[in-house]
């Protein structure tokens, strides 16, 4: 920014007292709001380092007495943590490419294929966004059972391929492509499969990439689903098995507790961090429309 530009408040506004409160109470609230949010991570962090006999100690303490980290390798062996983890990304690979190859695909040719009735196709999926999701359920399970899906990785890939929110935004995003670089390579011999392979996928990274960062979120926070269509260890993702071994374990020590926690919502938060320039610029792409 050069010095000549105005930002949105200069030292000359701020010479004004209702200016100056109106800015205090707008930094309060983004202090609230900040404060509330990391409140919840410090607690679990703290939680999970002090000593089990002062989880329950009166008056409570928000800073542990003592600072036990050998928690967090107790908690490591607690439960198969490995194990659990490469399910999660088994489950999120399958997602992400039945998302760049089905939705994908599907979002290419109702945006720059002559489909026929592509208004009404779009229609259709766009109604279901206003069915909540947990009418699904049944229905979904049901057809998983029908095709002997049931424990199997498929069971989370093959719903994935039915997503009509991440259809949208690839839709959306489709329709800012100009159509003359496909019909430039239709000219030149070009597929319909190598326009979406070698052109419009290449120039779709930043809103792939975005999807990406959802379907981590939602495979790693999601535990009910797979309660219902996993029957085994071997296939439980990580939300999963922190439901049923540790938040429904009776006989578990708090402190172990918080620390398997810890470990468990930190990656996320670290994900986000680090990809956070994606998703806002993602779901702006996503909703171009051309």
């Amino acid at each position: 920014m050069s010095k000549h530009e105005r930002g949105i408040l200069t030292s000359y506004d701020l010479r004004h007292s209702s200016t100056r409160i109106g800015y205090a109470i707008m930094v309060a609230a983004i202090l609230v709001m900040a404060c509330t949010m990391i409140y919840p991570i410090l607690i679990t962090f703290f939680n999970g380092v002090r000593p089990n006999t002062e989880m329950n100690s009166f008056p409570p303490r928000f800073f542990p007495s003592e600072w036990h980290f050998e928690n967090f390798g107790l908690g490591w062996n607690y439960i198969h943590l490995l194990l659990f983890l490469r399910n999660t990304f088994i489950i999120f690979a399958g997602n992400l490419i039945v998302t760049v190859a089905v939705l994908g695909l599907a979002a290419f040719s109702l945006t720059h294929l002559n489909v026929p009735y592509r208004k009404q196709i779009g229609a259709f999926f766009w109604i279901t966004l206003f069915i909540p999701p947990t009418t699904y359920i049944i229905p979904n399970f049901m057809n998983l059972k029908e095709l002997g899906l049931l424990n199997q990785f498929a069971a989370f890939w093959l719903p994935a391929a039915a997503n009509a929110f991440y259809l949208l935004l690839l839709k959306n995003f489709f329709g800012g492509l100009h159509p003359e670089i496909f019909e430039a390579a239709r000219m030149d011999g070009a597929s319909d499969g190598t326009c979406f392979f070698r052109i419009a996928f290449p120039l779709s990274v930043p809103i792939f990439a975005t999807l990406s960062i959802f379907i981590f979120s939602a495979v790693w926070n999601d535990w009910f689903w797979p309660s219902i269509v996993m029957h085994s260890d071997n296939g439980y993702p990580l939300a999963t098995a922190i439901y049923k071994y540790v938040l429904q374990a009776r006989r578990m020590n708090l402190n172990l507790r918080f620390a398997i926690l810890f470990m468990v919502m930190l990656p996320p938060v670290v994900v986000f961090l680090l990809f956070q320039k994606f998703i806002l610029r993602g779901v702006q792409l996503g909703g171009v429309k051309g």
